[in-house]
């Protein structure tokens, strides 16, 4: 069965574009033009991922504002923002209220099949079975590999699927460093330094809802990021 896509973009010539690449690689395209239209069609039924614009119309940021609802429906639905805007604080923003990737529209489209395709491979573990050890306990943090779920200290982490990739990656060797190229390996993308650190930040937060005391992943400066199992 095809995955389902959708497209939130307000550009006709884009949106047709975007539409045929998509349909061309076997994906169910949904269009919507508007905040208001894919606000409506999520709360019936939401996609296998989608495709998000910031600027919708006369809304410069209804995109970010679809982002955090979608966020509130589902931890682990792919969003991924395609935009023509790239400044630091737009990135970090995107990332902020939970999107999996943030693309500027000039992406060439093979790049672009690549990174959904890569998501959609991620969320597929959750069907493959473990080998008997779906579920790791490192001291407070339980992982389950299946489905893509965390717990710390007994309380679920409510992750995106790059979040879960990531803080399963620092765990799996609690105080060997991570860098930058071995989280990017772990989440499947090719990120900058600024994206992975709004990650991180974006993962302390979480744990620290639960328990305003964590630190278990530390900065090590110039190097990376570790877990401290203590």
């Amino acid at each position: 069965m095809a995955k389902r896509i959708a497209l939130v973009e307000d550009e006709p010539i884009l949106q047709q574009n975007y539409s045929m690449a998509l349909k061309k690689a076997g994906y169910e395209v949904m269009v919507y033009g508007t905040k208001k239209e894919a606000t409506t069609a999520f709360s019936t039924r939401l996609p296998d991922l989608v495709l998000l614009d910031i600027g919708l119309g006369d809304e410069p940021e209804a995109g970010f504002e679809v982002c955090r609802n979608l966020r509130q429906q589902s931890s682990q639905l792919p969003i991924i923002f395609l935009t023509a805007l790239d400044s630091d604080f737009d990135i970090i923003s995107g990332l902020r209220l939970g999107a999996d990737d943030y693309l500027t529209k000039d992406i060439s489209m093979p790049h672009l099949l690549a990174r959904i395709s890569a998501l959609f491979r991620r969320l597929d573990t959750i069907n493959t079975p473990g080998a008997g050890n779906s579920v790791q306990t490192v001291g407070d943090l339980e992982i389950d590999n299946e489905r893509l779920a965390l717990s710390w200290k007994g309380q679920p982490v409510d992750l995106t699927v790059s979040e879960f990739w990531i803080v399963n990656a620092l765990a799996q060797k609690p105080g060997h460093v991570k860098n930058r190229d071995q989280l990017m390996q772990a989440v499947k993308a090719v990120v900058d330094d600024s994206t992975i650190t709004s990650h991180i930040k974006r993962i302390r937060q979480k744990f620290q809802r639960i328990d305003k005391e964590f630190d278990a992943i530390e900065t090590v400066y110039g190097m990376g990021y570790r877990w401290n199992h203590r």
